[in-house]
């Protein structure tokens, strides 16, 4: 294979799912103003309008409305500040907890790796979906339970790989010279294997966000995410689900949005560790 296509698929990687990333936070950050309508107002006189381009659609219901005549367009807007708000939040103390107990494992190794790697095997044994809905039943409904659930549940995946990427820095030949100037065990671990593994790290952190989006959606189609009345991307597939004969548009739209937002966090992540790792150039 010519290593010139190697830039050229990373680069392309990038600005498609990175172009539909930026539109999406765009659009939730700016709902309020590009919102067409209001998302829980309700009309049983618009229940079940089609999109805009089947008979019957009514002017600014782009996307149709569901069951209750609320605007899906304006619903997906507001549903994806949620998501987006989930994904970096859980993402975010995730893989602090992990990358650092994966770092320590990996590089000093010893008791510190075989307690941690125990742990990770233990909690790893629990099914992930199940394990976040035990712990939101626990916790209790609402945005700060469902982050605390799906970093609880995911640092484990962090750890693993951070592990397995220390441990490989930490016989090469730079950390050998390292130790040899002189440098503490815990500066080599910081100043010269930690931005070596950076990449491993990227990769894993969009990657996390776009599992932290799918279990979001898994939590409000089951009701036990956000507990007010505000839109989800899960919750509104659930009540499209209901209606899939009379208003299809309520399943495939959120449907969609969905899987593209996920594709997209994952090929943005391989796209910049492609172009960033070293050893991939």
């Amino acid at each position: 294979m010519d290593d010139r296509r190697v830039p050229r698929r990373a680069g392309a990687r990038l600005w498609l799912a990175g172009g539909w990333l930026l539109i999406a936070l765009l659009a939730a950050v700016l709902a309020p103003l590009i919102a067409p309508q209001d998302p829980l107002a309700q009309d049983l006189m618009l229940e079940r309008l089609p999109p805009f381009w089947m008979s019957g659609a009514e002017p600014g219901y782009w996307l149709g409305t569901d069951s209750l005549g609320r605007d899906l367009l304006s619903r997906l807007i507001f549903g994806a500040r949620i998501a987006f708000i989930v994904a970096f939040a859980a993402a975010m103390a995730a893989c602090l907890v992990g990358s650092a107990l994966g770092l320590i494992a990996g590089y000093f190794g010893g008791w510190a790796d075989r307690i941690i790697s125990r742990v990770v095997d233990v909690w790893m044994a629990f099914p992930p979906v199940l394990f976040a809905i035990l712990l939101v039943a626990v916790l209790g409904t609402g945005l700060s339970s469902v982050i605390l659930a799906i970093a609880i549940i995911d640092w484990t995946r962090f750890c693993r790989v951070i592990r397995a990427e220390a441990m490989s820095q930490s016989r090469m030949d730079y950390v050998e010279s390292a130790r040899i100037a002189g440098y503490g065990r815990v500066g080599i671990m910081l100043r010269e294997v930690l931005p070596n593994v950076v990449p491993s790290i990227v990769a894993l952190l969009s990657l996390e966000m776009g599992i932290a989006v799918i279990v979001e959606a898994i939590l409000s189609f089951v009701n036990l995410s956000i507990s007010t009345d505000d839109p989800t991307w899960g919750g509104i597939i659930a009540e499209g689900r209901l209606s899939i004969h009379q208003a299809w548009w309520v399943l495939v739209f959120p449907l969609i949005t969905l899987i593209l937002t996920v594709l997209s966090f994952s090929q943005f992540g391989e796209g910049l560790k492609a172009r960033f790792d070293p050893v991939l150039k």
